[in-house]
């Protein structure tokens, strides 16, 4: 089924986001736990995310296959511009289609490892916006996007993220998820100002359950996200005792969820780092709404 159409059923939409993992041992793992997701809360769909300049390609192809074919789940392939011509993008498209998978994330991606500016490959593409085109004109198949309510760190204004984000939806992309963030006021102040740029299409919040603090500061740093105030005091007070870091993750994602959805979002789409218990407990205590 392709994501767009689950948006049509009358209820939020649910998915859970893995990295592919880099050995025979984690792929494994990864599949247990996918199992063990549908089992406990029966997601809408998983998504599987593609390495800087297509490095693990391979492993992205063989997750999302086996998540969709052998567990019966929806799945969603990331798709990045970086490091790959036309040729090779057709090519990863072809064998996602040929293996059942209806869904793609087009995504510009970042630069390598050691690369501070993203540079289009020779005979590829430069933006999200040029792959989602392509992938609209030439296959049948379910294209989302990635948004910012904090706006794209490389953007020089909220304006003009907004502005290239109506243009991914004009090329044809068909629903967005939003890059992780932890104050609601930024994701209902972003959906407002997208609704009054004509930009109609589902915009499912990204949330990342706060699992360990140095690495929730990372993330933030690198995407443009804030930490609220208040959050980032209690965060710094437990810093050094992991288990209180995890419990206040989990209760400060829970609030977040339940005032996302008591505000009309669509769905959650939950950014799990592949683990998968955090995500577990924190869909548990929100499906009922």
């Amino acid at each position: 089924m392709r994501i767009e159409e689950m948006h049509d059923r009358g209820h939020p939409v649910f998915s859970f986001e893995f990295f592919p993992p880099k050995t025979d041992k984690g792929a494994e793992n990864l599949m247990i736990a996918a199992a063990e997701l549908k089992e406990m809360v029966a997601p809408d769909f998983i998504s599987v995310t593609y390495g800087a300049g297509g490095s693990t390609r391979e492993r992205t192809l063989e997750v999302v296959t086996r998540i969709q074919n052998e567990l019966g789940i929806t799945s969603m392939a990331h798709l990045t511009c970086v490091g790959h011509d036309v040729g090779e993008i057709c090519e990863v498209v072809g064998k996602l289609i040929g293996n059942g998978i209806e869904n793609v994330l087009a995504l510009r991606g970042d630069p390598p490892k050691g690369e501070e500016k993203f540079v289009a490959p020779e005979g590829g593409f430069a933006h999200a916006s040029e792959l989602t085109e392509y992938l609209e004109d030439n296959y049948q198949v379910g294209i989302g996007g990635a948004c910012y309510p904090e706006s794209h760190p490389e953007s020089p204004s909220a304006e003009d993220d907004l502005k290239w984000t109506k243009h991914k939806v004009d090329c044809g992309a068909a629903f967005l998820i939003t890059q992780l963030f932890f104050d609601n006021k930024d994701y209902f102040g972003f959906l407002e100002r997208a609704l009054d740029a004509g930009i109609s299409v589902p915009i499912t919040p990204g949330i990342m359950p706060i699992t360990n603090a140095k690495q929730v500061r990372r993330f933030t740093e690198m995407c443009g996200a804030k930490i609220p105030e208040e959050l980032l005091e209690r965060l710094n007070r437990y810093e050094d005792d992991p288990a209180s870091v995890m419990a206040l993750g989990i209760e400060h994602a829970i609030e977040q969820c339940r005032g996302l959805l008591e505000g009309g979002a669509p769905g959650i789409h939950f950014y799990t780092l592949n683990k998968s218990q955090a995500t577990r407990s924190i869909l548990a205590a929100i499906k009922e709404l």
